[in-house]
């Protein structure tokens, strides 16, 4: 057992670093980019055709009228008016969307996979020294 324990545990002690060093730090930069997000809010609002574009009106939290042109083109018969749920960043309401906004969470899952790689190899390590 003293060959096998010999050969795993610099290979433990190694993964340990590979995955707390990157790890932490990625955890951290996750929760920084998390922390000044600016948070994205709905309203309701109605959709208008104006020169040949879609526009998008609605009322923002501070209770201002807020007018978008979108890079779609209306339709000739009018059939893109009408009201709809619109998405818009509270900071920067000229971003707005009709959908969800979609967040990259890869520096999270990175974070915690490599930080996850860190935790076993250390339990692996202190349990080898046990045996």
């Amino acid at each position: 057992m003293a060959g096998f324990a010999d050969f795993l545990g610099p290979i433990l002690e190694m993964m340990t670093w590979v995955g707390f060093v990157p790890g932490v730090p990625l955890l951290v930069w996750a929760w920084v980019i998390a922390r000044r997000r600016c948070q994205w809010v709905t309203a309701d609002g109605e959709q208008f055709a104006a020169g040949g574009f879609l526009g998008l009106r609605w009322v923002d939290l501070e209770l201002e009228e807020r007018k978008v042109l979108l890079d779609i083109a209306a339709t000739e018969d009018g059939a893109g008016t009408g009201s709809v749920v619109v998405h818009y960043d509270a900071c920067h309401p000229s971003r707005c969307s009709l959908e969800p906004p979609r967040y990259d969470h890869t520096v999270l899952i990175l974070g915690w996979i490599l930080t996850g790689v860190g935790i076993v190899s250390t339990i692996g390590g202190l349990v080898l020294v046990a045996l």
